[in-house]
């Protein structure tokens, strides 16, 4: 039996999300079904992150265990003659038996992609979240600061989120401006559920005038989902990538996204 690790860059635009289910229509549905026929077998993925409807990926991984030997290339060209244009494997490799496409990671990273114009966008509608109303970069940079570090997040976690525990460290929460669009970077050691799109909404309230950068501050204190701003669309919203010890050898996630 070997465990093969799988890099995934897909268009979460027309799915119900990752993870399997039953009425279908899902990334892994997909992934599965293609893999099996590259197999001859039935196959489990398991993923690093399981993202959200209309929710994509710059940088997926995945792992199954194969009782076949198959080429590399077979994982990936095989594989992806049998996927819909929206999903590709962008490279697969052995990896011991002990890794865990889950549970080895050391830390998640996502990108929220923000379009900051008067006017809706029309060819990225379904890979850009949007604001008519100008915010200040600076502003939302101040206030990210506030949530670094080990932070009990329930203020902005979802009502129906299943986590053991609020308490995450967050190490990355980054604001960057490129003409009319603003890229939001968070890197944690995991995220609740739509933690990344809740963060992103009151940010977008900060960055507006609405509240000082102070206000994400009491909002971790206060540790109440109802005192935050609504949560934002999830057409902005990427998996960025996994991290994982050296010696696994996977390759770098910001080597092997898309550029955005």
């Amino acid at each position: 039996m070997k465990k093969i690790a799988l890099g995934i860059e897909y268009d979460g635009a027309p799915f119900r999300g990752w993870q399997s289910q039953p009425h279908g229509n899902t990334l892994q549905d997909s992934l599965e079904s293609a893999l099996a026929k590259v197999a001859g077998t039935p196959v489990r993925l398991t993923s690093a992150g399981r993202t959200d409807a209309g929710v994509h990926a710059l940088a997926q991984v995945a792992h199954f265990d194969s009782a076949v030997g198959r080429p590399e290339q077979a994982w990936i060209r095989g594989v992806n003659a049998h996927l819909p244009d929206s999903i590709a494997v962008r490279w697969a490799q052995p990896v011991a038996e002990d890794f865990h496409a889950r549970f080895s990671a050391l830390s998640r990273s996502y990108r929220y992609l923000l379009h900051n114009h008067p006017v809706r966008p029309a060819l990225n509608h379904h890979r850009v979240g949007w604001c008519h109303r100008p915010l200040s970069i600076d502003t939302m940079r101040q206030a990210a600061r506030f949530l670094l570090g080990e932070q009990d997040f329930s203020a902005f976690r979802a009502a129906e989120c299943q986590a053991k525990s609020p308490i995450k460290t967050l190490y990355q929460a980054e604001v960057l401006g490129q003409g009319s669009l603003i890229i939001f970077d968070f890197r944690a050691t995991a995220f609740l559920q739509h933690m990344v799109r809740n963060i992103v909404g009151a940010l977008v309230y900060v960055g507006k005038g609405k509240h000082p950068p102070e206000w994400i501050a009491e909002l971790l204190a206060s540790r109440k989902r109802t005192l935050a701003a609504p949560t934002i669309s999830p057409a902005g919203l990427y998996f960025a990538g996994a991290e994982y010890p050296p010696y696994y050898g996977l390759p770098n996630p910001a080597n092997n996204a898309a550029l955005i």
